[in-house]
C-alpha cells in the first residue's frame, strides 16, 4: 500500500529520512564489511534499498546484524553535508569503486559532481537529505528482505545484492504497514488461484502463459458479459479477429517501429513475415476502412474480447498480472470531433459502474504527452493539444477526482486511466479510455459529411478491465478469495449427512440448477465436519445441510460463509433470495 500523508511537506520529509536511511544502511555496510563494492540506493514509496557488490552472500539472518548497526549510526547524530566536486576530485575519492567511477565517467564534460558526506560514508548524489540522523525514529524503519539484482537493470552485468528497507514517520505507521503486507501475501493470487483452482501453470506450455479451469473460465467468463451487458446498451457491435497478421499492418500503424523486439514473430513457407497482434486497434481500422462510411453512421463502435500476445521476458512476468497471453475486453468507437466528449462520457460511465459494482473506489489520471520529447510520440504538436484539451474539458465535466501526469500518454495519444483502490486500500491502475487522432490520420480513416467532403474522423480506444489476467488477480486479492455470490463460480454446495439423505439432496440440486444456480452436491461417504471444512476452505458462499429435520420439514438448513448456521428454510424462499442476490451483483 502506498501510505497516503496529510501535506506534499510531509511526504518530501519522510522522503528525505528514507533517502538518509539508504546511505546509513550503506555506512552500516561498509563497517561490517569493509571490502563492499557500492552501487546505487534510491527511494521507493515505502522506503529504500541499496545494492551491493559483497564479499559474501548475505542471508535474512543478517539483516539483524545491519540494522543493529544502522541504529547505532543513528545515535552518533551524523550530518548530512553536501559538496559540490570537480570530476578529477570524484575519481580520486571513490578510486576504489568502479560502479561509482562507471556513474562519474558518465558525466559530460565539466559538469560538477555532487557528494553527500554522512558520519564516515561519502556518496555520490544530489540530495534531498535530513541535516542530521536525530531525526530519524529509529523504531519506525526495518529492513525486510534481500534479492539479486543486476546493475544499471541490464541481464549482462554482474548480478549485485540488493537490501530493501521500509521507513515511516512513526513506529505505528511501520506497524500498519507491515500488517498490511502480511494480509497481502495471505491473499496472494498466485496463492489463492491454485488452490481454489482457478488457474494453473504449465512448464510444458511456458511461462506467462496461464490455463484457466472449469471454475477460472466461469469467473472470466461472467465477468465478460457483465462488460457485454453495458456496452451493448450503449450501441457497441462485436466484431471478431484474427490472432495475426502481416507486419505492413504494424508498419502502416506504427506499432511496428516502436514494439518490434516485443513481438512474436512468424515467417510463412512464402516468406512473408506476420506478427501474432499484440493489439487489436489496426485489424479493427480495417473493418472500419473496408467501405465508405456516412457520418449518419457515426459513432461505430466495435467491441472484441479477444486474447493479444507480447514476448515478455521471462523475468518480469508475474502470476497472472504479468503474462504472454493477454485477454482485452477491447472496444473502438470511430466517430467525429463533435462525438467525442459524449462517447468518452458514456464508456467513463461504463467504468463507474463495472467497477462500483466490486466496491472500487475510482480517480482518474489525465495521462498526458511529454512536449519536451516529441520524438516518443506519434502526429502534430497541435492535434495533441486538441485531444488534451478534449479530456480536460471531459474531467471538469464529470467533477471527479482527477489528476495531471505528463509522458504517461500512449504514443498515438493521451488517456485516462483509472486507478482503483482495493480493500487493502492499495491503489491499481485498471481501466483507461484513449483518445486518438493519429491512427485514423495513417490509415486514412474518414466519413462523408453533409456536404459530400471527406471528413476526417477520430478513434477512441476504451478497455473496461483491460486486461481479465490483470483484473481477476486484483479482484482475488481484494476479496481474498471469497467472491460475492454473482460472481463465484460455486454459489452452493450441497451436504447430505449420511446415505439416507442424499436422494432428497438431490432432488434440491436439480431445482436449483434449474434456477441457474451454480451448485455442487457431495457424496455422502465423508464425514459432515471434514465436507463443511472442505466447502468453507473452498470460499462457497452458502452451504446446504440436509438431515432427517429438513427432510421431515420439506426445508433446508443453510450456513452462510463467515456468518455460520442461518437456520432452516424452504428451498423457494432459499431460491427467491439468491437470485435477487445475483441479480443486484450484492
Amino acid at each position: 500500500m502506498k501510505k497516503q500523508y496529510k501535506t506534499k511537506q510531509n511526504i518530501n520529509e519522510v522522503d528525505k529520512i528514507r533517502h538518509s536511511l539508504a546511505h546509513i544502511l550503506a555506512y552500516a555496510i561498509s563497517q561490517i564489511y569493509p571490502k563492499t563494492k557500492f552501487g546505487i540506493g534510491p527511494t521507493t514509496d515505502n522506503g529504500f534499498y541499496y545494492d551491493f557488490d559483497l564479499e559474501k552472500k548475505l542471508i535474512d539472518k543478517d539483516l539483524e546484524k545491519i540494522e543493529t548497526k544502522m541504529k547505532e549510526i543513528i545515535k552518533q547524530n551524523i550530518k548530512f553535508k553536501k559538496k559540490i566536486i570537480s570530476k578529477k576530485e570524484a575519481k580520486k575519492i571513490f578510486k576504489d569503486q568502479p560502479y561509482k567511477l562507471e556513474i562519474i565517467k558518465e558525466k559530460t564534460g565539466k559538469e560538477k559532481i555532487s557528494i553527500y558526506e554522512s558520519g564516515g560514508f561519502i556518496d555520490l548524489c544530489k540530495g534531498n537529505h535530513i541535516k542530521e540522523s536525530r531525526q530519524i525514529n529509529p523504531e519506525a524503519f526495518k529492513l525486510i528482505k534481500i534479492s539479486g539484482a543486476y546493475w544499471k537493470g541490464n541481464e549482462k552485468n554482474k548480478m549485485l545484492t540488493r537490501v530493501y528497507g521500509l521507513a515511516f514517520n512513526t513506529k505505528k505507521e511501520l506497524e500498519e504497514y507491515i500488517q498490511q503486507e502480511e494480509e497481502a501475501k495471505k491473499r496472494d493470487h498466485r496463492k489463492l488461484g491454485v488452490e481454489l483452482d482457478i488457474f494453473i501453470f504449465s512448464e510444458l506450455v511456458g511461462a506467462g502463459l496461464p490455463l484457466w479451469t472449469p471454475k477460472g473460465t466461469i469467473i472470466r467468463n461472467i465477468l465478460d458479459d457483465f462488460v457485454w451487458e453495458l456496452r451493448k446498451k450503449e450501441g457497441y457491435l462485436q466484431v471478431d479477429i484474427p490472432h495475426l497478421a502481416k507486419k505492413d499492418l504494424y508498419e502502416k500503424s506504427g506499432h511496428w517501429d516502436k514494439f518490434k523486439d516485443d513481438l512474436f514473430k512468424i515467417t510463412t513457407r512464402d516468406g512473408i513475415v506476420f506478427a501474432v497482434k499484440p493489439m487489436n486497434c489496426p485489424h479493427h481500422t480495417q473493418i472500419y476502412a473496408s467501405k465508405p462510411r456516412s457520418y449518419k453512421e457515426l459513432p461505430i463502435r466495435y467491441a472484441n474480447t479477444t486474447k493479444v500476445y507480447r514476448d515478455e521476458q521471462s523475468g518480469e512476468l508475474t502470476g497472472i498480472t504479468r503474462v504472454r497471453a493477454i485477454t482485452q475486453d477491447d472496444a473502438h468507437v470511430f466517430c467525429r470531433r463533435s462525438q467525442v466528449k459524449e462517447e468518452m462520457r458514456k464508456i467513463w460511465n461504463i467504468i463507474e459502474k463495472f467497477y462500483g459494482t466490486a466496491g472500487f473506489s475510482l480517480r482518474a489520471r489525465l495521462s498526458f504527452h511529454d512536449p519536451k520529447q516529441p520524438q516518443k510520440y506519434l502526429g502534430t504538436s497541435k492535434l495533441w493539444k486538441e485531444a488534451e484539451s478534449q479530456l480536460r474539458n471531459l474531467a471538469k465535466e464529470k467533477k471527479v477526482n482527477v489528476f495531471e501526469a505528463k509522458g504517461e500518454a500512449a504514443f498515438y495519444g493521451p488517456k485516462i486511466d483509472f486507478i482503483a483502490k482495493d480493500s487493502l486500500q492499495r491503489e491499481w491502475q485498471v481501466a483507461t479510455i484513449q483518445l486518438d487522432m493519429n491512427m485514423p490520420e495513417r490509415f486514412n480513416l474518414y466519413c462523408i459529411n453533409e456536404k459530400g467532403e471527406k471528413e476526417r474522423i477520430v478513434m477512441i480506444h476504451a478497455a473496461i478491465m483491460g486486461s481479465i489476467e490483470r483484473y481477476l488477480a486484483i479482484l482475488i486479492e481484494h476479496y481474498a478469495g471469497n467472491f460475492p455470490v454473482w460472481l463465484a463460480p460455486v454459489q452452493v454446495k450441497i451436504l447430505a449427512i449420511s446415505e439416507k439423505h442424499q436422494k432428497y439432496a438431490e432432488n434440491i440440486f436439480q431445482k436449483l440448477k434449474e434456477n441457474n444456480i451454480r451448485t455442487e452436491l457431495t457424496d455422502a461417504n465423508e464425514t459432515l465436519n471434514k465436507r463443511i471444512y472442505e466447502s468453507e476452505l473452498q470460499k462457497i458462499p452458502y452451504i446446504l445441510v440436509i438431515g432427517d429435520r429438513e427432510i421431515e420439514k420439506n426445508s433446508i438448513r443453510v450456513r452462510k460463509r463467515n456468518s455460520g448456521d442461518m437456520g432452516m428454510i424452504e428451498i423457494d424462499e432459499f431460491i427467491k433470495n439468491i437470485k435477487k442476490e445475483i441479480e443486484e451483483k450484492i
